[in-house]
C-alpha cells in the first residue's frame, strides 16, 4: 500500500483532542430565505431567488444549531434528499437526491469531487463519506441534472462542501482568533472536540483546524444480543477519527488572492461482527469470532489563484484551482472458524481501494450589455486524471500444522475486480445569465463538452484472475446543454422554470469487471460496448419572498435513459460452461415530484409574536423502471419537516418534527418474496441554545424525543418482509447531543 500523504502526516502529529471553531460568519439565519446566496448552482454568486432550480444551502450556524456531525444529520430536515446506514460494520452508504444516488450524485469539497463508491461482496466496501463537516463553513445541495456544469456523476445532483477561510473569522480590527469546541452525542456514544485559529494582517491571513472524534457503535431499537446472524442488537465497534484543515491566503493587492490549501481526514474503526458467528449453511463451517478492521484515509492539497478585476476580454473576475488529492480505504477481516471437515482455520482478508486525483480547474467570469440585455457570462475549463487501483488479498492457515495457502474460497488471493486504471477528463463550460425587461426576466442558457478517456492496465494480479479476458480501452465525448429562466412578475414572487441534460460516463469498473469464481460456477465478463448514462431533466417553480413569508413550489421531472445495472445474466449452461455476467445499458426510468419548502417570521406580523418563526418543507416523488412498471425502490417515500422555534438573542428553542409516509407501493424481491414496507413515522426532535457569556454558546439537541421505534427507507429499502432481523435496522431511539464552543 501507498505512504501515507504528508499532510496526513501533519495530521497525526497535530490531532490533539481538539476539534473544529465557534461560530463563522454566515449569511442568513434563515435556513429557509430566498435571499441567502448560492454559488454551486450557477458557478457565480446569486440569491435562491434568482437561480431556475432548487437548491438546499446550508450554513456554519445551522449545521451548528442542529447539531450536525454526519452526512445523515446534515439532511435531516431535507425531505427529497437522504442518506442511507450501514447496519454491520461499512458506515454510511448511499446519498440519493430526487430517488438517485451512488456514484450519480456529484460530492465535492471546495470544487473537488470525493472518491468514488465501489463495493463487492460481504468483506469490501468503499463508501464517500471523507468530509468532517466541521471544518466547513457551508453545503449546497443542487437537485436534479447538473452536468451542463459539473459533468459527468451530477446526473441526480450536487453536494458541494465549502470549507472555512480565515477572512471568516477577521474583520477590521481584530487579526486574530482562537476557537474551541467540545461536544458528546449519546446514540454512539461519541465525543469531539477540537480548535480553530486564525491570524491576519494587510497582506497574509492563515487558518488552522484540527479535530478528533471517537466512540462506538450507534445504537438502535433491537435487543436481541444473540452472536449468529439473528442478532438485532448493533455489533461493538470502537471508531476513531481525526482532520486537519489549513490555509494560507496571499494577498498581494485588494483585487486578487492566492490560496494554499491542505486538508486531510482520517477514520478508522474497530468491529466485533458478532452478526456474523456461527453455523454457515452455505459452506457448512462454524464461524467463532471475526473482527473487521477498517481505515479510511483523505488528503489533498490546492493552490488557487482569485482575480476581480481583471482586464481581459473575455473575462473580468477569475478563480483558477490546481490540485492533488488522494483517497484510501483499507478494510481487514480476520476470521476463525471450523470448516465442515473439522479444521481450525483463521482466515485473513484485505481489501484496498484507493484513488488518486489531479486536476486543474478554471472559471472565468464576464459582465456586459448588449443594447437593453445584461450579460453575466461565465465560462471556463475542468480537466483531471484519475488513477483508480482495487485490489483484495488473502490467506488461510491451518491452526493445528500452520500451513499457510492463499486459497480461501471462493477466490485464489490476490485477486484485482478491475484493472487499474486512469481516468482523463477534460471539459469546456460555458453559461450566459441574461437579463432583459428591466431585469423582471432573467435567462440562463448553458452548455459544456466532456470527453472522457478510460485506460486500463492488464497487470498480473488481473491476468492470473482473468485468464483470456483483455481490458479494453473506452472514449466518449458528451454534449449537455441546459436552459433556464426566472420571471419576477411582483414585488415579491417569481417563477422559474428549467430544463438540463444530464450524462454519466461509464464507468471504469463496469466496462472491464472480470471476476471468475469456478467453485461456484459464474464468470464476471467486460463490457467495452457500454453507452453513457443520460437524462432529461424538467422543472417549473414558484417563490414567494415577502416580508413576513419566504415559500417555494417545485415540481419536477426527470427521465433517465440507458442506466447501467452491473451483473446481468448474458449465458448459462449449456451454453456456456458457468453462468456469465455482464453490465448492460438496460434501464429506462422516470422520476416526477413535488417539493415545497417555507419559513413564516411571526414578528413580521405582529408585535407580540416578534421572535417566533415556523419553518417546514416537503416532498413526495415517485420512480418507475419503463421496462415493466415496476416502482424504482431508490425512490424516498413523501417526508415533510416542520418545525417552531423562538429565538430570543442570546437563547433560543425549537420543536422540529420529522416525518414520513408508508412507501405505497413496491416491487416483490423474487417471485413470492414480499418486500418489506416499514410504516410511516412521525419524530420529534428539541434544539436549543444558549450564548451564556461573550464568546461561549451551548448548544443541545434531544432526538426522538418520545422514543419511537422506526426505520428510514434508505436504511430499510430491499430487505424480505419475512426477515427475522427487521430491528437491525431500526434508527436510534431517545438520544441527547450537545456542543460547547468557546471563541476569543
Amino acid at each position: 500500500m501507498p505512504a501515507k500523504p504528508l499532510s496526513l502526516a501533519i495530521l497525526a502529529v497535530l490531532a490533539a483532542p481538539a476539534f473544529a471553531a465557534g461560530p463563522a460568519d454566515t449569511v442568513d439565519a434563515n435556513a429557509y430565505a430566498l435571499d441567502t446566496v448560492t454559488v454551486t448552482a450557477t458557478r457565480t454568486e446569486r440569491r435562491l431567488a434568482e437561480v431556475p432550480t432548487t437548491v438546499s444551502v446550508i450554513d456554519r450556524e445551522r449545521l451548528d444549531r442542529e447539531l450536525v456531525r454526519d452526512l445523515k444529520d446534515l439532511v435531516r430536515y431535507e425531505p427529497g434528499v437522504s442518506v442511507g446506514s450501514g447496519t454491520g460494520r461499512f458506515g454510511l452508504r448511499d446519498l440519493r437526491i430526487r430517488g438517485l444516488g451512488g456514484n450519480r450524485v456529484r460530492i465535492e469539497t471546495d470544487g473537488i469531487a470525493v472518491s468514488d463508491a465501489f463495493s463487492i461482496g460481504s468483506f469490501a466496501d468503499a463508501n464517500r463519506d471523507f468530509v468532517d463537516l466541521d471544518t466547513l463553513k457551508r453545503v449546497e445541495i443542487v437537485r436534479g441534472p447538473a452536468s451542463a456544469l459539473y459533468g459527468s456523476d451530477a446526473l441526480g445532483g450536487v453536494v458541494a462542501f465549502v470549507t472555512k477561510d480565515p477572512a471568516d473569522y477577521l474583520a477590521p480590527g481584530k487579526d486574530a482568533h482562537l476557537g474551541l469546541k467540545f461536544g458528546y452525542e449519546s446514540d454512539w456514544r461519541g465525543l469531539f472536540a477540537g480548535a480553530t485559529s486564525a491570524f491576519g494582517g494587510e497582506r497574509w491571513s492563515g487558518l488552522l483546524v484540527v479535530g478528533h472524534r471517537q466512540g462506538q457503535e450507534t445504537g438502535n431499537h433491537g435487543n436481541r444480543a444473540t452472536r449468529d446472524a439473528t442478532r438485532t442488537a448493533p455489533n461493538p465497534q470502537s471508531r476513531d477519527g481525526r482532520s486537519l484543515l489549513a490555509k494560507v491566503v496571499h494577498a498581494p493587492d485588494q483585487a486578487q488572492r492566492w490560496r494554499l490549501t491542505i486538508e486531510g481526514n482520517e477514520d478508522a474503526t474497530d468491529t466485533d461482527v458478532l452478526s456474523q458467528l456461527g453455523f454457515q449453511p452455505r459452506t457448512r463451517a462454524t464461524v467463532g469470532a471475526m473482527r473487521g478492521d477498517d481505515h479510511q484515509t483523505r488528503a489533498r492539497v490546492s493552490l488557487a489563484w482569485e482575480h476581480d478585476a481583471l482586464q481581459w476580454a473575455l473575462a473580468d473576475r477569475a478563480q483558477v484551482q490546481l490540485y492533488r488529492q488522494d483517497s484510501e480505504t483499507t478494510q481487514r477481516t480476520v476470521e476463525h472458524q471450523r470448516s465442515a471437515a473439522g479444521v481450525a482455520l483463521r482466515r485473513e482478508r484485505e481489501f484496498n481501494f484507493d484513488q488518486r486525483l489531479h486536476g486543474l480547474e478554471a472559471v472565468l467570469h464576464r459582465d456586459f450589455a448588449t443594447g437593453r440585455l445584461r450579460h453575466a457570462l461565465t465560462w471556463g475549463l475542468d480537466t483531471n486524471r484519475a488513477r483508480v487501483r482495487q485490489k483484495r488479498d488473502g490467506r488461510a492457515v491451518t491452526l493445528a500444522t500452520g500451513q499457510v495457502t492463499n486459497v480461501v474460497p471462493p477466490d485464489v488471493f490476490p485477486v484485482r475486480d478491475f484493472p487499474v486504471s486512469e481516468i482523463d477528463t477534460v471539459a469546456l463550460f460555458a453559461q450566459d445569465e441574461i437579463e432583459l425587461a428591466d431585469g423582471r426576466l432573467r435567462l440562463v442558457p448553458g452548455v459544456r463538452v466532456d470527453r472522457y478517456a478510460l485506460r486500463p492496465q492488464r497487470d498480473p494480479i488481473f491476468a492470473a484472475d482473468n485468464p483470456g479476458i483483455e481490458p479494453v480501452d473506452v472514449t466518449a465525448t458528451s454534449v449537455s446543454p441546459k436552459l433556464g429562466a426566472v420571471w419576477r412578475f411582483g414585488a415579491h414572487a417569481s417563477l422559474f422554470a428549467s430544463y438540463a441534460r444530464g450524462f454519466r460516463a461509464p464507468p471504469y469498473n463496469d466496462v472491464n469487471l472480470g471476476l471468475t469464481n469456478l467453485q461456484f460456477g459464474y464468470a464476471s465478463i467486460p463490457n467495452p460496448d457500454l453507452q453513457p448514462e443520460t437524462s432529461d431533466g424538467f422543472e417549473l417553480g414558484l417563490r414567494y419572498a415577502g416580508p413576513a413569508l419566504h415559500a417555494s413550489l417545485a415540481a419536477f421531472h426527470n427521465r433517465y435513459d440507458d442506466f447501467i445495472e452491473s451483473g446481468v445474466l448474458v449465458s448459462a449452461p449449456p451454453a456456456s460452461p458457468v453462468r456469465v455476467f455482464q453490465a448492460r445499458n438496460v434501464a429506462r426510468a422516470t422520476i416526477e415530484g413535488v417539493e415545497a419548502k417555507g419559513a413564516l417570521d411571526a414578528g413580521a406580523l405582529h408585535e407580540a409574536l416578534r421572535g417566533w418563526t415556523l419553518q417546514g418543507a416537503m416532498a413526495w416523488q415517485r420512480g418507475e423502471d419503463e421496462r415493466d412498471g415496476r416502482p424504482l425502490g431508490s425512490v424516498d417515500p413523501a417526508r415533510a419537516s416542520l418545525g417552531v422555534a423562538y429565538e430570543a438573542g442570546r437563547w433560543g428553542v425549537g420543536l422540529h418534527g420529522r416525518f414520513a409516509r408508508r412507501q405505497r407501493r413496491m416491487p416483490e424481491l423474487a417471485p413470492g418474496m414480499a418486500q418489506f414496507v416499514p410504516p410511516g413515522h412521525g419524530v420529534l426532535d428539541l434544539l436549543a441554545h444558549w450564548a451564556f457569556a461573550p464568546g461561549a454558546t451551548l448548544d443541545v439537541g434531544v432526538f426522538n424525543v418520545a422514543d419511537r421505534k422506526y426505520w428510514d427507507w434508505s436504511d430499510a429499502s430491499g430487505l424480505d418482509a419475512t426477515s427475522p432481523v427487521l430491528d437491525r435496522y431500526t434508527r436510534p431511539g431517545r438520544s441527547l447531543a450537545l456542543s460547547l464552543a468557546f471563541a476569543w
